[in-house]
């Protein structure tokens, strides 16, 4: 006999005498816990015997780790009033940190009958059992010990990938390793990883996720993971046996690669879709308390998301759902920080977003998420939902600003100057009256969502055919230039101005103050063939191509290069926004704007001249005469013509090159004048080696 279980802990807790199972749904009449074999045969049911506090709870002696289960939860099917329950659909645990089987479309995983008229949807009795993943109680000593790098944010290079699409094609790995946990923790994965320098891994979602419907009719597959379906469970098709444990096995090789590991997490909104979609989890079990709802008509949902539903992070049962999630992750699973997808939606209440919604505040401030990074996408395509420099202080968030002027500056468009010189500044207008400092600003050239770096250079527009949407899907605004033809081309002349402007977008990126998000396979020149959407590409055009290393190691090496000299040279990543001459604790620090020639940037001089520096310098005490003891000028050349720089009287004299974007120009005569080529980049220093 079942008997009342803890109503305090959410899911199924595994216990020598046996499992508690508790779920929360505070408009169901009655919930069934359904139990499950190996073959996936339904062996006993159980009413769950206690409701406390919406609560319904129950403890089933002798059951253990490793039983399979699910839920049916009665209730009124009133779908016009966002009521929608039905018994016969099996649905998942919300905190099941396991599960087991593959999702099938069928109709039977609707929960109306989808002949009905539109307004009218009749009750579908169809059992969705044989067509839904089920949950198993997880053993309760699967806590690890993990040794986090701890890098600090001033410190921080990011590289984002995607477990599955970063290790297909890779060369050294088995079958077996390939789209895997067990592919990101190979040991040559890693030494690449360690040999570029980065600090951070970001990795794209891996919770349990469904393919889209119009996805496998069309022979696709969701590659990018942005359509979870649960928030505890990894997904099984990143695993060889057991998903979490290898996922925490990965986590500890990265960790001892001196690595962090952060995770891209979709909370906005679930696989259930619009109020067409299926119901898997959570539509059958509490439809009003998880997803946002339109106040006069409370059948229709609001999809402030673009995909269908939205998660309604105003109800108290789902922020506890989403904070339960993160402090999994980041306590038993190891991860060392997140970035939110769409992270506007958790700031959203039915009056838009509110930078003070006690979500953001919460997450922020939560003992359990101590020393996780927080970053936010700012945005969602709902009104008034760009939200770039507005989120709390505890969040870094993605600078599509930065992204968009660096690009524009070096494809030569006009009136780019001053907005670059803020960009590369650290976006100090953007995140700075917050109280924020220069790495709350994630920088980024490139992501998963858009063209590779290759691309960028090679494309004036999207080649998106393949997705199946007519290349009407993804960003039409991309900033993009082919230097003369569309794609590869076998001419030199354009080739070598394409792999220069593929250098001056990375140096501009990591010489600029904040911090860098690099992607992965531009460090050797990945391409998708133009697509700038390839979420459902999970093939060889949207998995890393590895070959491409062998083709130009010289581009790596200077990837690496560029790395490296952020690391040696503190003033390019300082903790504190500068202004001119402020004072540090060593002396003061020093910020200037240069024309060409030397004198600082006048009004004029911004309107379009493609032509500035920016020098750096420190001076060891706090008076006026002070000589400068370390600097480090930065040239940016956008224009089609040579140009000649100087720098100013009373700067150090002994200048090094240390990275040029082209061949430096013979007139270059140095130390305190350079000749830049066009369409280059040229940083030299007197900064001593940290």
């Amino acid at each position: 006999m079942i008997e009342a279980g803890n109503p305090a802990i959410l899911g199924a807790v595994s216990q020598p005498e046996g499992v508690s199972f508790a779920l929360y749904s505070a408009a169901a009449e009655a919930v069934e816990l359904c139990l499950y074999d190996d073959q996936r045969r339904e062996t006993d049911r159980y009413m769950m015997p206690v409701r406390s506090n919406d609560v319904w709870h129950g403890f089933l002696p002798g059951c253990q780790a490793g039983q399979r289960y699910g839920f049916r939860v009665h209730g009124p099917w009133q779908p016009q009033k966002g009521l929608r329950f039905n018994p016969a659909k099996l649905l998942i645990d919300p905190y099941a940190r396991r599960l087991e089987g593959d999702f099938r479309w069928d109709s039977a995983i609707f929960d109306f009958d989808q002949k009905s008229e539109p307004g009218k949807l009749l009750k579908n009795g169809q059992d969705s059992a044989p067509f839904v993943p089920l949950c198993v109680v997880d053993s309760q000593d699967t806590k690890r010990e993990f040794t986090p790098p701890r890098i600090p944010w001033s410190n921080t290079i990011i590289y984002e990938a995607n477990v599955r699409g970063y290790t297909m094609r890779h060369p050294g790995l088995s079958e077996s390793e390939r789209g895997k946990f067990r592919g990101m923790s190979n040991g040559q994965v890693l030494q690449h990883l360690k040999s570029l320098g980065i600090t951070s891994l970001e990795l794209m979602p891996v919770h349990a996720l469904v393919d889209e419907d119009f996805l496998v009719q069309r022979g696709l597959r969701n590659l990018w993971g942005y359509n979870s379906i649960q928030f505890f469970a990894p997904d099984n098709r990143f695993a060889c046996i057991d998903a979490a444990s290898e996922f925490r096995d990965m986590v500890n090789a990265i960790h001892d690669a001196g690595i962090e590991v952060i995770l891209d997490v979709a909370y906005n909104h679930t696989a259930e879709g619009g109020e067409a979609g299926p119901c898997l989890s959570f539509r059958g079990i509490d439809n009003l308390a998880y997803y946002r709802t339109e106040p006069e008509n409370p059948g229709r949902y609001i999809n402030d998301t673009g995909c269908g539903n939205t998660m309604n992070t105003d109800h108290i049962r789902t922020q506890n759902l989403i904070l339960d999630s993160l402090r999994y992750w980041h306590l038993e699973m190891g991860v060392d920080g997140f970035r939110f997808d769409l992270a506007t939606v958790l700031g959203r209440s039915g009056q838009g977003f509110r930078k003070p919604h006690s979500l953001l505040s919460r997450i922020g401030t939560d003992p359990g998420l101590w020393g996780a990074k927080l970053i936010a996408e700012p945005w969602d395509p709902g009104p008034g939902g760009y939200q770039l420099g507005r989120f709390p202080v505890e969040w870094a968030e993605w600078n599509d600003r930065y992204r968009d002027t660096v690009r524009r500056f070096w494809r030569g468009d006009a009136h780019q100057d001053s907005e670059f010189a803020r960009r590369i500044h650290g976006s100090a207008d953007l995140f700075e009256p917050s109280g924020r400092n220069p790495p709350a600003s994630i920088n980024f050239i490139t992501s998963h969502d858009g063209f590779t770096l290759t691309d960028l250079v090679s494309y004036k527009k999207r080649h998106n055919d393949a997705n199946g949407e007519k290349s009407r899907d993804g960003h039409a605004h991309n900033y993009s230039k082919n230097h003369g033809i569309e794609g590869d081309t076998d001419d030199p002349g354009i080739n070598r101005l394409r792999r220069q402007q593929r250098l001056n977008f990375l140096a501009t990126l990591l010489f600029s103050q904040g911090t860098p998000m690099l992607l992965a396979g531009d460090e050797f020149g990945n391409s998708q063939g133009g697509n700038n959407n390839a979420y459902a590409q999970d093939n060889e055009s949207g998995w890393v191509d590895w070959q491409r290393l062998d083709d130009d190691p010289d581009f790596t090496r200077d990837f690496r290069n560029l790395i490296s000299l952020r690391r040696q040279l503190p003033l390019l990543r300082l903790a504190r926004y500068i202004h001119g001459r402020m004072p540090t604790d060593g002396g003061w620090c020093d910020i200037e704007w240069l024309h060409p020639d030397g004198r600082p940037m006048q009004h004029d001089d911004w309107i379009g001249s493609k032509k500035l520096a920016l020098l750096f310098s420190t001076h060891p005490d706090q008076k006026d005469s002070s000589p400068v003891s370390d600097a480090v000028a930065i040239l940016f050349n956008a224009s089609k013509k040579i140009t000649r720089f100087r720098l100013p009287a009373g700067l150090p004299p002994d200048w090094k090159l240390r990275f040029t974007s082209s061949e430096p120009c013979p007139e270059s005569v140095g130390p305190a004048e350079w000749v830049l080529a066009p369409h280059s980049i040229m940083l030299v220093s007197s900064q001593f080696e940290s």
